[in-house]
């Protein structure tokens, strides 16, 4: 299958159409694909078409069918409908509700995950309801312990879930501006060359829609909600034995490395690999990251699916 192959599809989902990328048949084994902040399924733009056109030896079931990739975006996020913050309650467990009740119009009974950023909290909620659902885990710069949060990055918005004010709230709205969104995506990026413009140009443009300021705010001074959570997800990963690799931006200053070497004190045969880059890997690994998963993927999911 080539990049002509993915389609970008739309559902409904308690009212709301919700934009989502689907590439390859649709009896294969299931890759949900979850994007983090502030962007959306574009991050996925060069991954799927990797993984799309695979030799027929790699990442196949062991009926010989590739893998069916599934992207969508998050409300609020890309193209999906972004009802106003007085509308619609913007918080990880009504996103991760939206995504089980998308997951299960698509008839999707199992599926491996692939988390980054925000996508991790969404995740691993499914995950923790449905834990049969769940056949492996890809975290890319997806985090579920406390020691991944770069001190410096989280200062502000500890502050603000600590205290929703308009000085707390002051250098979160930041995160969101053109300068804050380049800036995630070119820190520890050691050839900035390498990073497209259009991507951190196109998040910035969704980003300055009417209303977003309010929604992201209201999204972010709900991530206390998240580390609530981490001694659950920890809970899961060592009840589950969940397959898990870890392609991590080892650059990173938002989720730092310790977060991925974190994975094994939980899971033991956890695959990590940590990158010679940031935030967004894929801006700058996608080849590398597509490789990593063909092997993992070709060995758990045939296993999970055979």
């Amino acid at each position: 299958m080539t990049t002509h192959g993915i389609h970008h599809r739309t559902t409904t989902v308690r009212g709301h159409e919700i934009h989502y990328r689907e590439a390859g048949p649709a009896d294969a084994p299931v890759l949900l694909l979850l994007h983090g902040f502030p962007t959306s399924s574009h991050m996925f733009r060069d991954l799927i078409p990797l993984l799309s056109d695979l030799p027929h030896s790699r990442l196949r079931s062991s009926g010989g069918t590739p893998i069916r990739m599934i992207a969508p975006d998050h409300l609020g996020f890309g193209r999906s409908a972004a009802p106003a913050a007085t509308a619609f309650p913007y918080t990880f467990d009504q996103l991760a509700e939206i995504t089980g009740e998308f997951t299960e119009l698509l008839g999707l009974k199992e599926y491996a995950l692939y988390i980054q950023d925000y996508g991790a909290p969404i995740g691993l909620r499914l995950a923790l309801a449905h834990p049969e659902r769940v056949t492996a885990v890809i975290t890319q710069n997806g985090n579920a312990y406390e020691e991944g949060l770069g001190a410096e990055a989280w200062a502000p918005v500890l502050a603000l879930i600590a205290g929703r004010t308009p000085e707390t709230e002051a250098p979160v709205r930041e995160i969101s501006s053109p300068d804050g969104i380049k800036w995630q995506y070119l820190h520890g990026v050691a050839d900035p060359t390498l990073v497209s413009p259009d991507a951190y140009e196109h998040d910035a443009a969704l980003m300055a829609r009417p209303g977003q300021p309010e929604i992201q705010l209201d999204l972010i001074s709900d991530y206390g909600s998240n580390l609530a959570l981490y001694p659950a997800f920890q809970e899961y990963f060592r009840t589950s034995q969940v397959p898990l690799l870890a392609v991590w931006g080892g650059h990173d200053e938002i989720f730092v490395p310790a977060g991925a070497l974190a994975f094994r004190r939980d899971l033991p045969g956890a695959e990590i690999h940590l990158l010679p880059t940031g935030h967004f890997a894929l801006e700058t690994h996608a080849d590398q990251i597509a490789r990593l998963m063909r092997d993992f993927l070709d060995r758990h999911l045939t296993t999970a699916h055979g």
